[in-house]
């Protein structure tokens, strides 16, 4: 993210493929807690970067799952939740209260079974199934400053039914599946009304946002919606077509360049950017 100024970036709103799920499988082939160390030291180096684009009271949310598997016969969760806790905590910005998110699921149940684990009805062996994510929320610092009666930020105010309803800790939202042949395995999507309510609740009119693991675009959907400056990187260029689709008639907003080589020295296949940006 070389290309991007210290302290430049409002707000960071990202859903990032966790540690062992499948999209890691390319780089990591050995299931082990090696190489969930692993993963989590790649996405240390994006984290790093956020921590020095952000503003001063700027906000990092990070929509991430905890994950299991289970290796030679031997059962193992992975807490990838705590992970991202840890190294937040390290880079010195504040933890705030978190999200979970609860996915009503859609899969067909066979026999009974479905999305449950184990053997779902004689106990002892059973265990609890996985199905909500963490929302996490961290802060750069102290309380982000404004002048008083800040016109952008009085227009960006919410409704009293819509903070009571952000500001809960379960959010009951169906999840979104990547429909896109050969992409479903390689990204977690998330749906559009997670970073809505989060640019929104957030950031103000003509914030800078960010989304380091962009994917199909939907956080830049919600940004460009909603008012916001927003630049995003995405290592696969196959999301690109994706994104022009996704965006339609919006698409002509979008910048795409590659390749880019952010200062962590991995390779990124596409930028895109609100062309807002390419003013100012």
């Amino acid at each position: 993210m070389e290309e991007l100024s210290d302290s430049s970036v409002h707000l960071v709103v990202t859903s990032p493929p966790y540690p062992m799920v499948g999209i890691w499988d390319d780089f990591f082939r050995k299931e082990s807690a090696e190489s969930y160390d692993a993963m989590h030291s790649y996405l240390n180096q994006t984290w790093m970067e956020v921590k020095r684009v952000l503003v001063p009271g700027g906000i990092a949310c990070v929509n991430i799952g905890d994950a299991t598997r289970t290796k030679d016969g031997v059962f193992h969760l992975y807490p990838n939740h705590s992970r991202v806790i840890e190294t937040f905590e390290r880079l010195s910005l504040v933890t705030l209260p978190y999200i979970l998110w609860k996915k009503p699921t859609t899969k067909p149940r066979y026999k009974g079974k479905g999305a449950f684990l184990g053997s779902g009805f004689l106990p002892p062996n059973a265990y609890v199934t996985l199905d909500m994510e963490y929302i996490l929320i961290f802060r750069n610092g102290s309380l982000r400053t404004f002048e008083p009666k800040d016109p952008k930020r009085y227009r960006s105010k919410f409704t009293k039914k819509e903070r009571d309803e952000w500001f809960s800790q379960v959010w009951t939202i169906t999840g979104t599946r990547q429909t896109h042949w050969g992409l479903e395995r390689r990204v977690a999507a998330f749906p559009e009304e997670i970073p809505r309510r989060l640019i929104r609740m957030f950031s103000i009119e003509g914030d800078l946002v960010l989304d380091p693991f962009l994917g199909s675009g939907t956080t830049l959907k919600a940004a460009m919606d909603l008012g916001r400056r927003f630049i995003g990187y995405e290592r696969l260029e196959d999301f690109s077509g994706i994104i022009k689709e996704r965006m339609g008639r919006d698409s002509e907003r979008i910048v795409f360049q590659k390749p880019v080589c952010c200062g962590t020295g991995q390779r990124i296949s596409s930028l895109a950017t609100s062309l807002n940006d390419l003013a100012r």
